[in-house]
């Protein structure tokens, strides 16, 4: 039996915080500053973690190397499973030559690629959120803004600072329920907390958007839609989080955030569009021309493959008994030698040593049978459906290694201690903890590249914090979920899932090094609010 220890290292927190950090300074110092490609940097951060973990938490070898076995398990399904379907979908609507008409649709609601933009980037990517997540929305609205037009670096930023908006209420807020699972706090108030604090977020996103694709230039001309749509939105998802429903959140914001721009679009216009275009495409049309005619027939089958897949998830996640159903084909599989010798910091019984096969009910397997449903539709042979799904899985090879290498990592040390360790380091700041409880939500992110791994992670522990310096647990629960957003821009899995996307595989480090600025940014920002909200502004909190 092994029992991680919080102080491996001469008793001494503090050390072995600076000990159990390494691997991921590893990852990140690779990967930002000396530039080695994804799964490298992932390869050695996990190599980091294993030998952290036998020689100074003493956890044993094979053990360890059973939980670099069970993370690598869960990159592949359902993780990577996800991102490989998310990304065959797409491919089949540009095989079948559907996509020019999307690109059109497109163009008739604004030529402004800038509008089109916070269309695909924030409120498409937003919706996708709300149903799959798991990186399918920055996959698919990464490839999208690519095919109109835009370079890969831009298009890839986009989408990641887009993505930060939706995620604390991603796959119908399964990241709340997992918390509410975890400290037994009801996930309606946890959600109604964090509909206190990402709405913010949300307002300032799609102006940053507009920043990230045409500059200040952007912002001046388009800032009445940005602010229109983020308003939109926040609101939605304030009202919606707090009196409506928290795991329909994110879909009721990004559709109430669609519908205001296409209402502001029909009375107002931003000018400069073509001037826009010609910097941000090098003149390459993003669409068809405004006048082009497309019939319903086209415009349906355009949006076809979307609109199954809204369709398909609505079902499966709102509708109780097909969920159910679903579930109950799950296989659980105690991981063999590793269930029953994993103990806890508390001296627990772990419960992560039992993998869930998600078969049937995985989001990827939905997206797969979403995609025969096309390639049906669009009077695709078969073996050309399959072929294509082989190229998908051929071209993320690299990508691929990075996210099962990420989650490898990310298992050995959970499971070792070492995320503990840092963690309760973490917290042991005192009343200043309510300012940096966001960072343990971003941390749990970066490294696991999930909202709801990150509150797995932590959640239990936020709680703990907020009662030893009297703050109200449920705000630094959902402080660990709304910190962990930005953490999504600089996880090593969801780099290697974009970079992939926007075809700029192995070039992870190049997008890392544009989007840290936003993560930051957006966190201290977020640590601030969460600050404010334990003393001053506590009125803000639901009661």
């Amino acid at each position: 039996m092994y029992q991680p220890l919080t102080a491996p290292i001469a008793g001494s927190l503090g050390l072995s915080a600076l000990i159990a950090a390494i691997p991921l300074l590893v990852v990140f110092l690779l990967l930002g500053v000396l530039r080695v490609k994804a799964h490298w940097a992932a390869l050695s951060g996990l190599a980091a973690a294993l030998v952290i973990a036998v020689l100074a938490y003493g956890m044993p070898a094979d053990l360890a190397l059973l939980s670099a076995g069970q993370g690598a398990a869960f990159g592949v399904l359902p993780i990577l499973w996800i991102v490989i379907t998310a990304i065959w979908l797409y491919q089949l609507t540009v095989r079948s030559g559907r996509f020019e008409d999307l690109r059109a649709l497109f163009s008739l609601l604004s030529p402004d690629p800038r509008i089109q933009a916070v269309v695909i980037a924030f409120c498409f990517g937003g919706l996708l959120e709300a149903l799959a997540g798991f990186g399918a929305p920055v996959a698919i609205t990464g490839m999208m803004l690519v095919s109109i037009g835009f370079p890969p670096v831009r298009a890839a930023v986009t989408v990641l600072l887009a993505n930060t908006a939706p995620v604390a209420f991603g796959a119908l807020s399964t990241p709340i329920i997992t918390a509410g699972q975890l400290t037994g706090i009801p996930y309606e108030h946890i959600g109604a907390v964090v509909g206190r604090q990402t709405p913010l977020l949300a307002v300032l996103v799609p102006i940053l958007l507009v920043l990230v694709v045409d500059g200040r230039r952007g912002v001046r001309q388009v800032w009445p839609a940005a602010l229109v749509t983020g308003a939109a939105f926040a609101i939605a998802q304030f009202v919606c989080a707090s009196y409506i429903s928290v795991p329909l959140t994110d879909i009721v914001s990004s559709l109430v955030g669609a519908v205001a721009l296409v209402v502001l679009l029909r009375f107002w216009q931003p000018a400069g569009g073509d001037e826009a275009r010609a910097r941000i495409t090098g003149g390459a049309a993003t669409g068809a021309t405004p006048d082009q005619q497309l019939g319903a027939g086209r415009v349906f089958l355009a949006l076809f493959p979307y609109l199954l897949v809204v369709a398909v998830f609505s079902v499966v996640k709102l509708w109780e008994p097909a969920e159910e159903a679903l579930a109950a084909t799950d296989v659980k599989i105690p991981w063999p030698r590793l269930h029953d010798s994993l103990l806890t910091a508390s001296g627990e019984p772990a419960s992560s040593t039992v993998f869930t096969l998600s078969w049937l009910s995985t989001p990827g397997t939905l997206l797969l049978l979403c995609g025969f449903g096309v390639a049906l539709v669009y009077r695709m042979k078969p073996l050309e459906a399959v072929a294509e799904l082989g190229r998908t899985v051929v071209s993320m090879r690299w990508s691929g290694l990075t996210i099962i290498s990420v989650l490898a990592l990310a298992y050995v040390m959970n499971q070792s201690g070492q995320t503990t360790t840092i963690g309760t380091a973490i917290a042991g700041v005192g009343s200043a903890f309510a300012f940096f409880s966001p960072v343990l939500g971003w941390l749990g992110v970066a490294v696991t590249g999930s909202d709801t791994s990150a509150n797995a992670l932590f959640a239990s522990l936020q709680q703990v914090a907020a009662e030893r310096v009297g703050v109200d647990p449920a705000l630094l629960v959902a402080a660990n979920t709304s910190g962990g957003v930005m953490g999504k821009m600089v996880s090593p899995q969801n780099l290697a899932i974009v970079a992939t996307a926007v075809g700029m595989a192995g070039a992870e480090a190049k997008i890392l090094r544009e989007v840290v600025k936003w993560s930051i940014g957006l966190l201290l920002v977020l640590c601030a609010l969460v600050f404010l909200q334990s003393n001053v502004l506590s009125w803000m909190l639901p009661r």
